[in-house]
């Protein structure tokens, strides 16, 4: 890249962390800042440090994403999710620097019967889901240079996540109860490192297409299907010891203090065609996941 370095923002969280790691192997020059080095929903500290740094490009990771808390924690999530998008692409705006800024499936309500394309219309049913679109539409009125990349249902083995949640579960019940009436794409966050560290290569070569786009793991599936492979995979290389039942439930039978999508699938032709990205399938990144948790488990 031009000039020093990208700069990565919430380098602490699920994807964050595998974008930093991957840009290490990978030789990037990457400076990694996590929420306790760079409050991103602090306009202060985000302009004096993109001034100190003048990064090529800034990767923005950071975002509050405990989607029932956010329905009491108001003002934390707009911070990190709505403030932080402004002043980040405020002060990339100032030096002229792209910026790739990561989104969600939440910003739609699930009332669609197939996958969301980009240009759908958007209506979030939380306050999580609000405060990303805001976050969007702040980037979006600061900086035309700029990636919005909206993921789904992510996992990686840092972190917590729905794969974490459903070994520990199973380690400790010999059945599980999980909600088969939503349907969306579980996307692997090495997967979505790898993706960001590709655009930002297109932006190094002169790439324009700026916009927003959609990346998933493919095939679509439910909460219910992605929970029986993970039990499958987990008993196949001995990550459990013992057969789970994994009963399908509905949404009703399960509520939450924020009201999921019914339907998060999200339709990636834009980005695969434009950047010529081959999307990923979420079973071999869960494989790999598994893989990495059973070799830890083992030392």
């Amino acid at each position: 890249m031009k000039k020093t370095t990208i700069l990565l923002t919430g380098a602490g969280g699920q994807v964050g962390y595998e974008v930093n790691r991957l840009a290490q192997e990978k030789k990037y020059m990457l400076t990694a800042l996590t929420r306790q080095q760079l409050d991103i929903g602090d306009s202060e500290a985000v302009a004096q440090v993109i001034s100190r740094l003048q990064p090529a490009l800034v990767i923005n990771a950071a975002a509050y994403t405990a989607v029932d808390r956010a329905e009491q924690e108001v003002a934390a999530a707009m911070r990190a999710n709505r403030q932080g998008p402004a002043h980040l692409a405020a002060a990339c705006h100032n030096l002229q620097i792209p910026l790739i800024h990561l989104s969600t499936d939440y910003v739609f309500d699930g009332a669609k019967a197939g996958a969301y394309a980009e240009d759908d219309a958007t209506a979030p049913t939380g306050v999580y889901g609000l405060s990303k679109w805001q976050g969007e539409e702040e980037v979006r009125a600061r900086l035309p240079q700029h990636l919005i990349i909206r993921v789904s249902w992510v996992f990686g083995p840092h972190g917590h996540n729905f794969v974490r949640t459903m070994l520990r579960l199973a380690a400790e019940r010999d059945e599980l109860r999980v909600v088969a009436d939503q349907r969306g794409c579980p996307t692997y966050a090495t997967h979505i490192a790898a993706m960001l560290l590709s655009l930002a290569d297109n932006i190094r070569q002169g790439s324009d297409h700026w916009g927003t786009y959609h990346f998933c793991g493919q095939p679509e599936t439910s909460w219910h299907g992605f929970a029986e492979t993970i039990i499958s995979e987990a008993l196949t290389i001995g990550l459990l010891d013992h057969q789970i039942a994994v009963q399908p439930i509905t949404t009703s039978a399960y509520p939450t203090p924020a009201r999921r999508p019914v339907n998060s699938s999200l339709d990636c032709r834009r980005i695969s065609k434009t950047f010529e990205l081959q999307l990923p399938s979420w079973q071999e990144g869960l494989q790999t996941m598994l893989a990495l948790i059973n070799q830890e488990q083992r030392k």
